[in-house]
């Protein structure tokens, strides 16, 4: 797989990504449904509750290490990310967690484009984030 990026203004590259990337000579392509930061739990409805509730790091780092499953079972990479959708009810607070993603990007040496979407809910109240991600091969 070949990546190009497109960058027509610089700002973006501080958040370790590209405003767009030209991908050629990807054979196999990827879609995740939202991640989110959730644990088993015996006591509850659907058998899950929400891990870290509060904790925009912490709910940004299970979420993150739940694409990493995807992608191992994709027998991908982070270095297969092409797109990353963040969907999040307090983006100032993401904002300030940033730093979560920016250090679990950085050693793919990639930066896909990305998104943040500020949302009024997700699918369980406690929930402050979901992540979606495309990979390609």
């Amino acid at each position: 797989m070949q990546r190009e990026a497109v960058n027509p203004t610089e700002w973006g590259l501080g958040f370790f990504m590209n405003q767009g990337e030209v991908i050629e000579d990807a054979t196999r392509h990827l879609r995740c449904s939202g991640q989110v930061s959730l644990q088993p739990d015996e006591n509850a409805e659907m058998g899950l509750s929400v891990a870290h509730p509060g904790d925009m790091a912490g709910q940004i780092g299970e979420a993150l290490a739940s694409v990493d499953e995807i992608l191992k079972g994709a027998e991908m990479d982070r270095s297969n990310i092409v797109f990353i959708n963040f969907f999040t009810t307090d983006v100032d607070a993401f904002l300030a967690n940033y730093e979560v993603y920016a250090s679990w990007i950085q050693p793919s040496g990639v930066m896909p484009p990305q998104s943040l979407i500020g949302v009024s809910r997700l699918v369980m109240p406690d929930l402050l984030v979901e992540i979606e991600v495309q990979a390609a091969a």
